[in-house]
């Protein structure tokens, strides 16, 4: 499979796992660009062991947790910055949207407030449930994208649920 074959055959899977980390169809397509160009330059180092998808979902989820890293310190910086910039009032930094396509705008706000709370888990266990419970894949996969064992997979997407389910009816209450 050539490049380009590559590309058109998983781009949608990419773009669609990036999104769940991001919640932001820009952000999601910078990431799948991003996905590709590591894709591109590293596939002649590509070993069979795992399966091309496998491989894909490893890069998307490192590259999404990176963004999302990255995205976190430029806010912290320019949240600093903006008490020292006597000139400017405003905060040099914007907060993040909520751009999720296919989401109706009166489910947007609960749709959002969930993904507040998953953000807010810890990145194994976010990657676990996301995996799982919005990419559909059974446990073994997700140990097998994760590197982890199956018995491991259970107990983050256990963990995950009860910290979820906490952290909305600790804001329900």
């Amino acid at each position: 499979m050539n490049f380009e074959e590559l590309y058109n055959t998983h781009k949608n899977l990419v773009f669609n796992l990036a999104l769940q980390y991001v919640q932001n169809t820009e952000d999601a397509e910078d990431i799948t660009q991003d996905v590709f160009v590591t894709v591109h330059q590293s596939l002649q180092n590509f070993k069979h062991e795992s399966s091309l998808s496998t491989w894909l979902y490893r890069i998307t989820i490192n590259k999404s947790l990176d963004f999302i890293k990255a995205k976190k310190r430029k806010k912290r910086f320019g949240f600093i910055v903006s008490f020292f910039n006597k000139d400017n009032e405003e905060l040099t930094y914007d907060f993040p949207h909520f751009n999720h396509p296919g989401v109706q705008l009166e489910d947007k706000e609960a749709l959002m407030n969930l993904f507040k709370h998953i953000n807010a888990l810890p990145e194994n266990q976010k990657t676990a449930l996301i995996l799982h419970k919005i990419e559909q894949k059974t446990q073994i996969e997700v140990a097998e994208i994760m590197e982890i064992s199956p018995k491991a997979v259970e107990s983050l997407i256990q963990r995950a649920k009860t910290n979820l389910s906490k952290k909305i009816n600790k804001n329900e209450g």
